[in-house]
């Protein structure tokens, strides 16, 4: 069991299989329903979030309207930074948008983890890294990249278009859901 969570942590870190068990069994399970929040804007993230199943997305809202920034499947990590880090409220909601379930660690479990696994600061200090690079790579598509392009790369990744709402979509690559249609319309005529 936790063999996706073990995978996880060893591509950051190489633990041996005692370390590797003692760290997962600390991560504790969850299942969070269709629709339903693992924390709200105004609520402070003090869980690092691993998905084992389903898929998690994290948006913020302006002016009422949702604004997808992030999704995490199956395999891979949900968490707000800043908040984590910081310990100050969130800016966003993190929610399932299908049924998911995830391992969790609190922040306090991975501070109690640093003083005796010296190498999970090596892993997570790795792992902020790979999220940094992640972002900055995201954030220079949506001011460098056209809509088309930033479409086109999704058509990359078959799990953003398999499990995700096109109306999140299309947030996610900062259009409205309508130019994402003719966006679409425009690729298939190309075909």
């Amino acid at each position: 069991m936790r063999t996706s969570l073990k995978e996880f942590i060893s591509q950051y870190v190489n633990f041996d299989d005692a370390e590797l068990e003692d760290i997962t069994s600390r991560f504790q399970v969850k299942a969070v329903r269709k629709n339903n929040h693992l924390f709200r804007q105004g609520d402070i993230c003090k869980d690092l979030v691993f998905v084992e199943k389903g898929c998690l997305r994290l948006y913020y809202l302006k002016e009422g309207v949702e604004v997808s920034v992030w999704f995490a499947f199956g395999g891979s990590s949900a968490i707000d930074i800043y908040s984590f880090i910081s310990g100050k409220p969130s800016n966003y909601f993190l929610h399932a948008i299908e049924d998911t379930e995830v391992l969790y660690l609190p922040k306090t479990a991975l501070n109690e983890l640093y003083n005796y696994q010296p190498k999970m600061q090596e892993m997570m200090r790795n792992f902020w890294e790979d999220v940094i690079l992640n972002l900055i790579s995201r954030f220079t598509a949506l001011q460098k990249d056209s809509a088309e392009k930033r479409y086109l790369d999704l058509l990359n990744k078959p799990g953003y278009l398999q499990s995700i709402p096109q109306k999140y979509l299309a947030s996610f690559i900062g259009i409205t859901p309508t130019s994402l249609s003719r966006i679409r319309k425009q690729i298939r005529k190309m075909d």
